[in-house]
Parts: structure tokens; C-alpha cells; sequence
């Protein structure tokens, strides 16, 4: 399915959207042994795992865009070797994202759930975009909103039931949005699968 291609990665799975050049959700697993002392590798680069005949977005896709290369998983979630700090910078794990939202509310809600990581907590994590902005270069679909879904579980505990605490964040792209938090964009799950 060219809209919703489901890919494997080895540390992640994804939905890719062959048409917007971006993925539609990423998951991931974060705990404390994710997180180490590797360097962020910043090797932005194509996806050879895409199917034969596939547009592999570029790097130069984003270059003049105004827009940053937004990670899902993001780079510090998989700081515990190069190897897997490296695999976040393949571009279907990016999007376009303005930097008052990458830099400011999105990477605080980020850096929070590394803390709940931290803390000995597993946190489940599921991240995605919808809308559609403008067309970068016609190649890279820049979405209207980022959403993220999170569960924090005590570790040791493999279900995800009522006493699980869920945190729900959808962000859109506008002006002014580097003011303040990311809890203000607090919502519903079933708000973001509307």
C-alpha cells in the first residue's frame, strides 16, 4: 500500500506515505538502556529499505524548505550506540517541522519522556503527522500537525490496562507556538484518531 507502506525496522516499526515523502507514525520502546553516551551521528540520509522504484527522499529536499528535518524516534532516545543513533536519521523517520515547534514544545515533550525513561519507567511511544501544509520541492509533504501518544509503564509490567498513565499531544504548525510548554497541546487519543 503506497499510502500506508508498513516497514520493520530493527529497532522501530513505521507507516510510510509514498506520496508525502514522510512517514505517517513511527513506535518505538524507550528505557533507560536506549539512552547512553553515543554521539548523535547527524547523517541524515535516504532509505535504501524502500521498495525498487520508490522516490527516496533526499537530504537536499529540505535544504532553502524553512522547515527542519523533525525526528520521530528521535536521535536521544537511541544515544546507546552509534549503530542505533544512526538509524534514526534515515528520512523515513523525519519530517518537516518549523523550528519553533521542533526546537521548543515537540523537544520538551521528547526530552520528558527520556526522563520518564530515566526515572526506570518503560514508555511507549507513538508518533505521527497529519495535514497537509505545502509540498516541499513537490517531494516532502510539510504536515499540518504532529501528534504523539505516550504510555508510561512500571518496569516489569507488559500491559498497558487502566492504571497506565497516557499522555496525548497534538501540535500544529503556527506562529508563536515556542511560547510556553508542550502540556498546553494536551488532548485525547481519540481526539488525534479523529
Amino acid at each position: 500500500n503506497e499510502t500506508n507502506y508498513l516497514m520493520q525496522k530493527p529497532q522501530y516499526p513505521l507507516s510510510y506515505h509514498r506520496t508525502n515523502g514522510r512517514p505517517n507514525w513511527v513506535a518505538w520502546r524507550l528505557d533507560s538502556s536506549w539512552i547512553g553516551g553515543a554521539p548523535r551521528q547527524d547523517d541524515y540520509r535516504a532509505d535504501p529499505a524502500l521498495p525498487a522504484g520508490w522516490y527516496q527522499v533526499q537530504d537536499s529536499d529540505y535544504s532553502g524548505s524553512g522547515y527542519d528535518r523533525g525526528h520521530m524516534v528521535p536521535s536521544a532516545d537511541r544515544f546507546g550506540s552509534e549503530r542505533l543513533n544512526e538509524e534514526t536519521f534515515y528520512l523515513t523517520n523525519i519530517v518537516p517541522q518549523t523550528s519553533a515547534l521542533n526546537q521548543h514544545p515537540w523537544e520538551k515533550l521528547e526530552s520528558h519522556a527520556r526522563g520518564q525513561a530515566r526515572r526506570g519507567l518503560d514508555v511507549y511511544q507513538i508518533a505521527g503527522v497529519y495535514g497537509l501544509k505545502e509540498m516541499l520541492k513537490g517531494k516532502v509533504a510539510a504536515p499540518t500537525n504532529c501528534w504523539k501518544i505516550i504510555a508510561v509503564v512500571p518496569s516489569g509490567r507488559d500491559e498497558i490496562d487502566g492504571r497506565t498513565r497516557l499522555i496525548a499531544g497534538a501540535m500544529p504548525h503556527e506562529a508563536g507556538i515556542e511560547h510556553g510548554g508542550w502540556g498546553r497541546f494536551r488532548t485525547s487519543i481519540r481526539a488525534i484518531e479523529g
